[in-house]
């Protein structure tokens, strides 16, 4: 079961990486990148749904989310895509990977449910240093994933203690 049986909003990644960035000590593309993948772990468990529809891919140092990623990367110059002109205006990268917002997230394209579990990752793991973050991150989602590979998403859900019960629910959903 692919994460692509979501569908990807970018409107709500962007107003994401503004939130991320603008609530915890150091918004680089690491620390955003793995406090989305907690609060998304935790959405999913909790609601059945991810956030923003992103996909997963098992890098070095945790899984990282796909298309935010890129987005992170073309405001930084790394690249080029037409869905990303809102975010070159809504945020800056200051040298290789430090996110400074620019304007202030719009917080009326997330639900209740959205912004419980983006505050409880914030305050789990928001405040932890790159190595911590990593060595969390290497859950058994991202073991089970060969490197630069999507996370499948029956990997993520086999994380959660309900995880069968949750698959059967997004099989026949």
């Amino acid at each position: 079961m692919s994460s692509q049986r979501f569908s990807f909003d970018p409107e709500k990644a962007l107003n994401l990486v503004l939130y991320v960035a603008r609530e915890v000590p150091q918004a680089t593309f690491h620390t955003i990148s793995k406090v989305i993948y907690f609060a998304d772990k935790l959405h999913l468990q909790r609601y059945g749904r991810l956030i923003c529809g992103d996909s997963y891919v098992a890098m070095k140092h945790g899984p990282v989310p796909s298309e935010i990623y890129d987005m992170m990367k073309d405001v930084r110059g790394d690249g080029f895509s037409e869905h990303w002109q809102d975010a070159r205006k809504a945020f800056q990268v200051k040298g290789k990977a430090m996110v400074v917002p620019t304007k202030a997230p719009d917080l009326d394209v997330f639900s209740e449910s959205d912004l419980e579990c983006l505050g409880e990752s914030i305050n789990t793991y928001g405040h932890l240093d790159f190595t911590r973050l990593t060595e969390l991150s290497h859950d058994a989602a991202w073991n089970a994933t060969d490197d630069n590979d999507i996370i499948d998403l029956e990997q993520i859900v086999a994380t959660f203690p309900d995880g069968s019960a949750l698959l059967e629910h997004l099989r026949t959903s």
